[in-house]
């Protein structure tokens, strides 16, 4: 029997993920006493006694374990230790983002059933070859798209990811659109959905890139996959609901082309809204070129630092993913200077690893040297403030999401600055 003394003093004390805490007592007849339970995001409450158990022979007595209740719904489709292992953003994110996924898969639906028209699904006339001709001719030009733009623009995907994922979106209701024009116009027929096809492969790819990019934002415990099979699921389950609402939709749509389109428009209307709010509500914590813009034109004219919140709400989404200026990092060196005598100046006066060079049609008036050497000195005045300032407001200074290029320099004419 437990003693009197110690009924009342705790234990021990557990919790299970973002759960409140609840204390363990000792019982009067030598058992477990648990307090109320009381959760943050399902409801349980009640305290439970838990019996001790006793190993096989008669050994000492090994105590019962008991897993508070957890929603499967919760548990099969967000992320083990949600909120807490994923960023503040991830649930307005994702609730948006299965908006945008349910509009899109009624939206294909649509698509689909006008591609088969156009094949010639249901004509008795239509020929076997001549569609499975058009399909092959259709699928390798996605392919070849695939390839060409991984080449061009993979390596621009991270620092915008917002604006890639946004563009992907609209692209892919492009694409949708041509293909329920298709029919309309037979005597185009194949050049449209071949059209259609290469837009969707460069959906696939700028969609798949950027939704990696995101998930690494979003996992908060080395729980990159775990956010991804989540992810996965719940895409899962909205298309699933969109091919069951598809299936009641596309009857009462089919005869009535009319009515078709109009919906098809809203739907992309939809879509394209759900799309924005998903990456508006997205709080990005490492510095892109558009956010370090914005941030560091506010430092100049105020002297205070903007948050990641206020950066990422003035972000732009619709133009974001090609430059404003010409800014160029990681340059070849003979693009800077041919002049043994400038590359010297360019390195006078400093020991950062690296070189600014300023394009002399922009200020024919300075030279160039002149030029580096007075920004370096506002740079020694207000950059230590500034990467201060950056890391009070919570941004993560460690990395960034700056496009740079892989020319490097080993640095000869300075003991001090060895790489460039």
């Amino acid at each position: 029997m437990a003693d009197a003394t110690n009924l009342n003093r705790p234990l021990c004390c557990e919790q299970f993920g973002s759960g409140a805490a609840r204390g363990c007592f000792a019982a009067a007849d030598g058992s477990l006493q648990w307090e109320a339970w009381g959760w943050r995001w399902w409801d349980f409450s009640g305290a439970f006694t838990v019996k001790p158990q006793r190993l096989a022979g008669g050994a000492g007595g090994a105590l019962g374990t008991a897993s508070p209740p957890l929603s499967s719904l919760i548990a099969v489709f967000l992320p083990q230790g949600f909120p807490d292992s994923v960023s503040p953003d991830y649930l307005p994110y994702q609730l948006w983002d299965s908006v945008q996924a349910f509009a899109s898969s009624l939206s294909g639906s649509l698509a689909t059933h006008a591609v088969l028209l156009g094949i010639g699904v249901g004509n008795a006339k239509a020929s076997v070859s001549a569609a499975t001709a058009t399909w092959l001719v259709k699928d390798s030009t996605g392919m070849l798209g695939r390839i060409i733009f991984a080449w061009w623009k993979g390596s621009k995907l991270d620092c915008n990811a917002k604006q890639w994922r946004l563009f992907a979106d609209i692209l892919n209701d492009v694409a949708m659109f041509l293909e329920i024009m298709a029919p309309i116009y037979p005597i185009f027929f194949t050049i449209t959905i071949c059209t259609s096809n290469l837009a969707k492969c460069i959906v696939s790819v700028a969609g798949g890139a950027t939704r990696a990019a995101l998930t690494m934002h979003q996992a908060r415990r080395n729980n990159m996959a775990d956010v991804s099979a989540k992810d996965s699921s719940q895409e899962t389950l909205v298309n699933l609901a969109g091919l069951l609402v598809s299936l009641l939709m596309l009857p009462l749509v089919s005869d009535c082309p009319g009515f078709s389109l109009g919906c098809f428009f809203f739907l992309t209307a939809l879509h394209i809204y759900a799309n924005y709010r998903a990456v508006r509500a997205l709080v990005i914590e490492t510095l892109n070129e558009g956010r370090l813009r914005l941030v560091l034109k506010h430092f100049l004219q105020r002297g205070e630092v903007l948050g990641p919140t206020s950066a990422n709400q003035m972000e732009p989404l619709w133009t974001g993913f090609w430059p404003s200026q010409s800014l160029s990092l990681g340059v070849p060196l003979h693009r800077l200077t041919s002049s043994v005598f400038d590359l010297q100046q360019l390195v006078e006066g400093h020991q950062e690893p690296y070189l600014l060079h300023w394009d002399l049609s922009q200020s024919p008036e300075k030279d160039n040297w002149v030029i580096v050497r007075d920004t370096h000195q506002v740079l020694d005045k207000l950059f230590p403030k500034f990467l201060k300032g950056l890391q009070d407001a919570g941004w993560k200074t460690e990395k960034h999401q700056l496009e740079v290029d892989e020319w490097r320099a080993t640095w000869l004419l300075s003991t001090e600055k060895k790489v460039l």
